[in-house]
Parts: structure tokens; sequence; C-alpha cells
């Protein structure tokens, strides 16, 4: 799609399909029944939002205890993702790989009903995407790329942009669903607009977040708490969403509390860098970020929290001195 044609489509279309907090979210439809695909962190939190907002919502994941998860919140769970696929009217998934959106997309395909609309919420290769969507599409099921912009912790509080991409008409529809759980649906025109969107804000939080952890170091250093520098800096030009929301995690090193994993964030960091390098961009500040999370992932990190690049940085300076690895 040409930049003017995507211009004039989010002129036409972006300000019908961009919601926010100050907007009271209509009331749901009591025949829209929601259905997760991936109960983790992100999955979890955007399916008790919706059962907040008075859906009613199903649920599979392998994992036995996210099930119990979401039936301690009020959702149903399911024996499989055909027997989700089955009953209900929209589904999310949140998958950590092209192979479970590959099972996913073939389940559903096998048992949804046709109008089905699937949001595809993964951050995964465009092109497993549209994989998935010509399985979906043979049986008049339509697919949705929209992936998220948030951590797990901006999950729980409803505090996520949508990158929506696809079809108009169905991403339309479904307005009052993104109201339950996020707060703003950005309509990016053509489907695989979203990832592609997806990749750009991940690559600001991947220098962000190694920003963040450099400059409470510095202070730490220069001898000014990090808890009021993370106060101070929030509030002016230097300030970022990283700093908010990593600063404090950073200042108590409770990066055991992951609201997104090292080694799960070691998937993004190589989806931005092949993306790059098929749209041959230069990104100096990006790739001085790759060592740190790499050897975040060498310091045992891969289940902590990205906040812990601080402690990354802390060893780099004065292994005596460093932050408490978790």
């Amino acid at each position: 799609m040409s930049c003017f044609r995507l211009r004039r489509n989010l002129h036409q279309i972006g300000d019908q399909m961009t919601t926010k907090k100050k907007t009271a979210a209509p009331a749901p439809a009591p025949t829209t029944r929601i259905g997760f695909l991936g109960l983790g962190i992100m999955g979890s939190a955007m399916s008790a939002n919706l059962l907040k907002a008075g859906f009613e919502v199903f649920g599979f994941d392998p994992d036995t205890t996210a099930r119990a998860r979401l039936k301690k919140v009020g959702g149903k769970p399911c024996t499989s993702m055909a027997d989700l696929a089955s009953r209900v009217d929209v589904i999310i998934t949140s998958l950590p790989s092209p192979q479970a959106l590959m099972d996913a997309a073939q389940a559903v395909a096998q048992a949804g009903n046709k109008g089905l609309i699937v949001v595809e919420t993964s951050t995964l290769e465009v092109d497993d995407k549209l994989a998935a969507k010509k399985i979906l599409a043979k049986k008049g099921i339509t697919l949705l790329d929209c992936p998220l912009s948030g951590t797990g912790a901006q999950a729980v509080r409803k505090d996520l942009s949508i990158y929506s991409s696809g079809p108009a008409k169905a991403v339309k529809q479904l307005a009052p669903v993104f109201e339950g759980f996020a707060k703003a649906n950005y309509y990016l025109g053509e489907f695989g607009n979203g990832m592609k969107m997806k990749l750009m804000a991940n690559l600001l939080v991947a220098i962000h977040n190694v920003s963040t952890a450099e400059v409470l170091l510095f202070g730490q250093r220069f001898g000014i708490a990090p808890e009021l520098a993370v106060k101070v800096l929030s509030d002016g030009a230097g300030g970022s969403r990283m700093l908010d929301v990593r600063g404090p995690m950073m200042v108590d090193q409770s990066w055991d509390q992951a609201t997104m994993k090292v080694g799960i964030w070691q998937k993004d960091m190589k989806l931005i860098s092949a993306a790059l390098a098929q749209t041959q961009t230069p990104a100096p500040l990006f790739a001085a970020t790759l060592p740190v999370y790499n050897a975040a992932m060498g310091m045992g990190h891969a289940d902590n929290d990205t906040a812990a690049v601080f402690d990354v940085l802390a060893q780099m300076c004065s292994p005596r001195k460093a932050g408490k690895r978790k």
C-alpha cells in the first residue's frame, strides 16, 4: 500500500476506529462470546478485563494452571482449541511461536463457524500470519493482524494500544471488544501493517529499556538515589514509558516478577533485526542493545523481566556492587 493510500485510509477510518479511555465503552452484546487461545501473561490479563467488562469469556491453554486461573476469575476453560472454536464468536490469540499459530489456525478452521473473527495479537512474522490467514479464509473465517503495544503489567491496567490491520469492517465490528481490554485501537490499513508498527514500537522499547538502566546506574554512581531519579526524570524531557514502567523494577530489583521475559524478548529482537536487514535500514542504537540482552541471557535472566538489563550493566562496571539476580 502506498503512503498516500495509507494516509487516506487513516483519515477516513482512523477517527472512528481510535478508542480512548475517556470514551465510555459501549455495552457488549450479550451474544458476543470471546475465546482466548493462549492464557499467559498477556492473555490472562486481557481475558480478566473482558470478564469485568461483561463479556462471556472462554479460554484454552495447554498449561492446566493457566486454565485454572481463568476459571477462578469467572471464565470458562475449554478442553482443546477445537472445543473453544466451536463455542465462541470471536477468538483472540496470544501465542509464543509460528508453529503454535499454525496449530491454532488448523484447529479453528476445522471447528470454527463461518463468520468467526480471529484477532491475532502475537508478535510473529507477517508471512506466518499470512499463512494462517489463508488457512482460515478457506473456511470463511476472518483473521486480523492486531499486535499489542504494552507490557503484562500494562495489560492488567488496560493500558494497551492495539495496532489493528485487516478488513476495516471486521475491525469496526470489534470496537466494543477492543475497548474491553485496551485504552486505544489504531487502525493501520491492510493486513500486516499492524506487525510493521509493532516492530517499530519494539525497536524503541529495546533502546529505551537499556537507556533507562544506563541512566539509573549513572545516577546511582553519581550519588543520586535511583527512586528519586525515576521520579524526577519521568517528569522531564528525558522521560519515556520504559522509564515509567521498568524504572521502578530496576530500583527495587524486582525483575523476577516478569511482565516480558528476556527469553521471549529475544524472539522480538530477532524479528526486528530481520526487518531492518530486509529494509536496509541503519539502526546503530538498536544494534548497541543486542549484546546487553544477550548478556542477560548468559547471566541466567531468561525467565526474568527485561528490566534485568540493569543487572548486566551493574556487573560490567562493578561486579562486587552489582544488583542481585533473582
